[in-house]
């Protein structure tokens, strides 16, 4: 059963690492693609090694907005909110060298969607993207020896996320009653972000029995370059360019695997943080961009069959934050007023996805 377990808690970090890039909402932390990473309690070296592919598949629906952390009802009651429908198919595939290391690229492919209303007619219209996004090259490497370490470990990511994903969708946006315009599509559902950005992770777990557990990971995406050159068509003259944020991410939780009929299955419960800072550690910060953070909770459930692993996890929002932008703090020492603009966020996420071990 330990044995089992131990597979079961790794690939149980795997898929849920793999997850990691998308907010549920207009904070928009986009999808570059998963990490899927493996280590194998065994002494057969040969058995840690070779090839996995991992398959995810998210949606959400965004529709609540907030500034700050308080929820404007009236939105959703006025029918004037905004609503984007997001799916993301993730595909990565990883090589693992040994026990100790392993290499991860990932592509996700994007289908999304934005209903607002039009102010000429006050009906609804819609914005769509669809097409790849930013690939994801990743090394990793377990710090601690797997045969003197077999109740606990940690992993260190190193990456690039390349621009790969169209960053300058464009759809038709009403300019009249009648008449419609060739413009760049929402920030939120573009398909990249303009930007090449340097991964850093953490990951690690310790188990306290052949049963429980307990599991982290830290995420940040380092994005350098500090506009796209993309128009927003926004009022703002300081937020008429989209600009290229950095992006992070925070878990831990408990997980226990089951015995008996039920051996091949785990379940995992924990927290999750992850958000758009308003100012990036590495190059500037001006531009558009809708900073803030999602605090959520996270139930998942993991059955592994032989080579496969199967998983699906709901994070749930527990604290929505849109945090005060720099235009917005711009605009409030310009004028003199409180500025302060608005994001969409969702209820809540859904991932659900496979790993195969080839």
């Amino acid at each position: 059963m330990k044995k089992i377990f131990c597979k079961l808690f790794i690939l149980s970090i795997s898929c849920f690492i793999s997850q990691h890039l998308l907010a549920q909402g207009c904070v928009a932390i986009r999808s570059t693609g998963g990490n899927l990473c493996t280590m194998l309690h065994t002494k057969d070296e040969s058995a840690a090694k070779g090839w996995q592919l991992n398959i995810g598949n998210r949606y959400f629906k965004s529709f609540r907005h907030y500034i700050g952390t308080v929820e404007q009802k009236e939105r959703v009651k006025q029918n004037t909110n905004v609503i984007n429908h997001q799916y993301t198919m993730d595909l990565s595939v990883v090589r693992n060298f040994s026990d100790r290391w392993s290499l991860a690229v990932g592509l996700p492919v994007l289908a999304n969607s934005r209903s607002q209303v039009n102010k000429f007619t006050n009906d609804r219209y819609q914005t769509h993207s669809f097409g790849m996004g930013d690939m994801r090259v990743s090394l990793y490497r377990w710090m601690l020896d797997p045969l003197k370490s077999p109740k606990g470990n940690f992993q260190v990511g190193l990456g690039l996320k390349l621009p790969t994903g169209d960053y300058k969708y464009q759809d038709y946006f009403p300019t009249s009653a009648t008449a419609t315009e060739l413009r760049s599509v929402d920030q939120s559902i573009q398909l990249g972000d303009g930007g090449t950005g340097f991964i850093t992770e953490i990951n690690g777990y310790y188990n306290f029995s052949p049963k429980a557990g307990i599991y982290g990971n830290v995420y940040y995406l380092f994005n350098p370059r500090e506009q796209n050159g993309v128009p927003t068509f926004r009022s703002n003259p300081n937020e008429a360019i989209m600009s290229v944020p950095d992006q992070y991410m925070a878990r831990v939780g408990l997980n226990y695997g089951f015995s008996g009929t039920l051996e091949h299955l785990s379940a995992s419960v924990g927290g999750r943080l992850e958000g758009i800072p308003v100012r990036d550690l590495i190059g500037g910060s001006e531009g558009f961009r809708r900073p803030g953070y999602i605090v959520s909770a996270e139930p998942g459930l993991n059955y592994s069959a032989k080579r496969l692993t199967y998983y699906l996890s709901v994070p749930t929002a527990l604290v929505r934050n849109r945090t005060q932008s720099i235009p917005d703090k711009e605009t409030t020492n310009q004028k003199g007023t409180y500025a302060h603009g608005d994001a969409a966020f969702a209820d809540y996420l859904i991932n659900v996805g496979v790993s195969i071990k080839l």
